[in-house]
């Protein structure tokens, strides 16, 4: 059985835990922690300080581990030593919150620098009224053409397998591509 192993980042309330949570198979292992209400406006009551950890079994040859990491900088910590091993990554960003597009662009840059895994955008909450388009979305975040840029809804289960299957495809193609490079070095 072949496992691969998938980091979900992205800024805080961006939707890591919900996406995690909707796919998984398995009761999502999470580090939750509760917030301090500091503002009047309290987005959410919880959030992760080390991982989120939840698995999806793709087929009898094929299981998905998936990290989440925290989004709140003081944890980035833990960004490095969860992309240790990872094959590929997806990068959540609340579609409705402009203000954390450029904090997004910051955690992807990041885990580039980690491992040169294929990674996929997830434009999560298309849902709502006031979600960016994705081609507006990849403008904002400055994002070539090549990248994928997925519309998402972290709580809609057919949704978050899309996000997945596109992140699947680049893996494999990379693979592919690495396996091909290989082989054409060893005729050398």
């Amino acid at each position: 059985m072949q496992t691969v192993k998938i980091v979900v980042t992205g800024p805080f309330n961006a939707g890591k835990t919900q996406f995690i949570r909707t796919v998984s198979e398995i009761d999502v292992v999470s580090t939750e922690r509760k917030l301090t209400a500091d503002t009047e406006r309290q987005v959410k009551e919880s959030t992760t300080v080390a991982m989120d950890f939840g698995r999806i079994t793709i087929d009898e040859n094929l299981v998905l581990y998936l990290f989440g990491t925290p989004g709140q900088r003081r944890f980035d910590f833990m960004w490095e030593i969860l992309s240790e091993g990872m094959l590929g990554f997806i990068v959540m960003v609340d579609s409705t919150r402009p203000e954390t597009f450029h904090e997004a662009r910051s955690i992807l840059e990041a885990f580039k620098s980690f491992a040169p895994t294929p990674y996929v955008v997830a434009a999560n909450k298309q849902d709502l009224e006031d979600a960016w388009d994705v081609e507006d979305l990849r403008i904002a975040l400055r994002l070539g053409p090549n990248v994928k840029v997925v519309p998402c809804i972290a709580t809609d289960k057919e949704s978050v397998k899309r996000v997945l299957l596109e992140l699947l495809y680049s893996i494999i193609e990379y693979l592919d591509e690495m396996e091909s490079t290989e082989q054409q070095q060893s005729r050398r």
